[in-house]
């Protein structure tokens, strides 16, 4: 009579267990395999441009205003977060963050996984998916940018859809689009989940209210102008495959190649899932294909944009592996483990000739200029701001804000032309009034160089004049009146 008052108690206690066991693994697996991330200062522009973004906003600046990007506010705050509480002048504080971020996706994915299929099911997923994170250049899996933090996002918003928890699940959702624009595709396979539900109102309601206040929010938190342009309506450039097709497909068959090595071990199960799987798994199969259309949008391919795709690879692979064979399971494991090693032994040891640029460049521009000094730097390495520790004298951190070039196009669709609807009057007008003590031209080559932007050359030939040159960059500094 008293055994099943106590079956409750016993779930619950055995639950406990099971999370107390599992959680620090995979937060030890996440240290692990984020370690190459503290062995350099900067791994990234995109890490330079957030560093630059928040110490701006920290002295006063707003963001679509003072300071712009084409990505969604919530990264820069947390870098600015971070950066109030611990200071500016290291990103250890956002690499913390950043593993704190991958382990709350496993934990997530883990959690779906044992929702689903059971115990082991949810080890296999949070362990498979914490090897694979890190399957691709270095720069791309390293770095604490906005994809990092879009996973715990994403893989929050299924959660909560798969417990039926349509308000958490469509805030989610705006924090994975709040992280990154592409981060919404989650959405998808949520409201397939709402569907297969049923689809009643009241759920499509929540989910919907769920996704706008947050929106909403970060929008009267910025400029709502400034907020809809730079992050939906004004990157029409950006996103085009026209120009540079070959250099564009180049980066596209690299970076799946790459991942597809790290995800060796994952490959063979995902591709037994689709006969083994059944209709359950149609909202992760639905993950994977938002995932890659996510990655496929604007047609960059960068290696950092596939991070998306491996919390839905994991899951759909430990679909595969439930099925009891400690064979299969072990094979998937261990080569992922041995993928893993290499892309961390990859991290450790390659060296990275473009940070080593960075810090001879900063180090000069910060010999060569005062502290209060703002200064202008013409290229696609807005960490130079950073390293330099010298403020921007215009509010477009590189070069290709207003050519187009960072969009990584290398041929005809570069220039003054395709710079951001409205950029070069509110350029010109920003270096009337604060002139920089020192333009650094670092194009070294590239075709949004002074020789094929006339505003650029002809400040230069009026203002300027060269003082110096850092490995091939060029340095000028104002000529005296008169």
């Amino acid at each position: 009579m008293l055994a099943a008052p106590l079956a409750p108690a016993r779930n619950v206690t055995a639950r406990r267990a099971y999370w107390a066991r599992l959680l620090p693994v995979l937060a030890a697996l996440a240290c692990v395999t984020r370690v190459p991330s503290f062995v350099r200062p900067l791994w990234s522009p995109d890490e330079g441009y957030l560093a630059v973004q928040a110490r701006l906003l920290a002295q006063g600046g707003h963001l679509y205003e003072t300071v712009v990007d084409r990505k969604p506010p919530l990264v820069p705050w947390l870098y600015e977060a971070a950066f109030a509480v611990c200071g500016s002048g290291s990103l250890t504080p956002v690499r913390v963050l950043a593993v704190l971020a991958q382990t709350l996706t496993a934990l997530l994915l883990a959690s779906v996984a044992r929702r689903r299929w059971g115990d082991t099911a949810g080890r296999t997923a949070g362990v498979l998916y914490l090897l694979v994170s890190v399957g691709l250049n270095p720069e791309d899996a390293q770095a604490a940018t906005f994809e990092v933090f879009i996973l715990p996002c994403t893989a929050a918003a299924l959660w909560c859809a798969d417990r039926g928890r349509w308000g958490a699940a469509g805030a989610a959702v705006a924090c994975a689009f709040l992280a990154k624009q592409t981060g919404g595709a989650v959405l998808l396979p949520v409201a397939w989940l709402l569907y297969r539900a049923g689809l009643p109102r009241a759920g499509a309601l929540r989910l919907a209210a769920g996704f706008a206040v947050p929106v909403v929010c970060a929008a009267l938190a910025t400029d709502p102008e400034g907020f809809l342009f730079w992050t939906v309506t004004g990157s029409a450039a950006y996103a085009t495959f026209t120009g540079s097709e070959l250099h564009v497909l180049g980066r596209c068959l690299a970076n799946t190649a790459i991942l597809s090595v790290a995800c060796a071990g994952l490959i063979p199960p995902v591709v037994r899932a689709l006969r083994t799987a059944g209709p359950a798994a149609a909202d992760l199969w639905l993950w994977l294909a938002s995932s890659a259309f996510a990655v496929t949008l604007g047609f960059h391919f960068f290696g950092h944009y596939y991070l998306q795709l491996t919390p839905p690879a994991a899951l759909l692979a430990t679909a595969a592996l439930r099925i009891p064979s400690r064979e299969r399971l072990t094979a998937a494991v261990l080569t992922s483990a041995g993928c893993c090693a290499l892309f961390l032994a990859w991290g450790l040891l390659a060296p990275r000739p473009e940070l080593a640029h960075a810090q001879r460049l900063g180090a000069a521009l910060a010999q060569r200029t005062a502290p209060t000094d703002r200064v202008l730097v013409w290229g696609m390495h807005p960490e130079t701001y950073w390293l330099a520790g010298r403020t921007p004298a215009t509010r477009y951190l590189t070069a290709g804000l207003l050519t187009n070039y960072s969009g990584g196009r290398d041929g005809p669709q570069v220039g003054e032309k395709y710079a951001v609807e409205g950029a070069w009057p509110v350029f010109r007008a920003e270096l009337a009034v604060h002139a920089p003590a020192l333009v650094v031209d670092d194009s070294r080559g590239r075709p949004y160089g002074p020789d094929r932007i006339p505003s650029l050359r002809r400040l230069l030939a009026g203002r300027y004049e060269e003082v110096e040159r850092v490995d091939g960059a060029v340095l000028y500094a104002r000529t005296p009146p008169g």
